[in-house]
């Protein structure tokens, strides 16, 4: 009874706004959806030129810790060509600790030219959970970007692939050669192992 009594209220109402004002309610409901998809479009489209104008220039010097606490700044890369592989961490299980694990069990990227690190926004102590449920991670030399500070500063949480747009980053490689210059930037939305076209990129440098 109480039910079908609410049924008649809810029919009311809308009889009450009418046809018309069901057209303008929709209308309204678009109009939004479409503004946000615009600005998410733009803020994408603003990521994208910052990150490319970071392509034929030194990477900006910042600095990020390993798990032992050990500094790493980016001039230090400089005499490889290297591979920064910037993704969501743990909450991205398991296409980016997937991603991950393919880099430090593939010789191609550790070796005395070539060399792959991957940089999250997780603390320490909760990647340490990442490592003992896939133990391959431990293999991958991890930076951590505590509250993606320099992500955002490198424009990469508002990338295509980031699941969460000014938050995090999703699954953006910058590539930079032995002068330490940055040479491509490739944001993968498929979140797809990319060891093979990877290689095959910075081989050419």
């Amino acid at each position: 009874m109480l039910l079908n009594n609410l049924k008649n209220m809810i029919n009311d109402k809308i009889k009450g706004i009418g046809l018309v004002g069901l057209i303008a309610i929709a209308l309204v409901v678009l109009g939004l959806a479409l503004l946000n998809t615009s600005k998410t479009s733009e803020q994408e489209q603003k990521a994208i030129t910052s990150t490319n104008s970071l392509i034929g220039k030194p990477l900006p010097d910042m600095q990020l810790r390993d798990n032992t606490g050990n500094v790493y700044d980016f001039s230090s890369l400089k005499g490889k060509n290297a591979v920064l592989f910037f993704n969501e961490g743990l909450m991205c299980y398991p296409a980016c600790w997937d991603q991950m694990a393919a880099f430090g069990t593939d010789n191609r990227f550790n070796s005395d030219d070539i060399i792959a690190d991957s940089v999250v926004a997780d603390s320490v102590a909760d990647w340490q959970k990442a490592i003992d449920k896939m133990p391959d991670l431990a293999k991958v030399t991890t930076l951590f970007d505590q509250d993606a500070i320099s992500s955002r500063q490198l424009g990469i949480v508002s990338m295509g692939s980031s699941m969460h747009a000014g938050q995090l980053p999703g699954h953006t490689y910058i590539m930079i050669d032995k002068q330490g210059i940055v040479r491509d930037v490739f944001d993968d939305a498929n979140m797809a192992i990319n060891n093979d076209k990877l290689f095959e990129m910075i081989s050419k440098y």
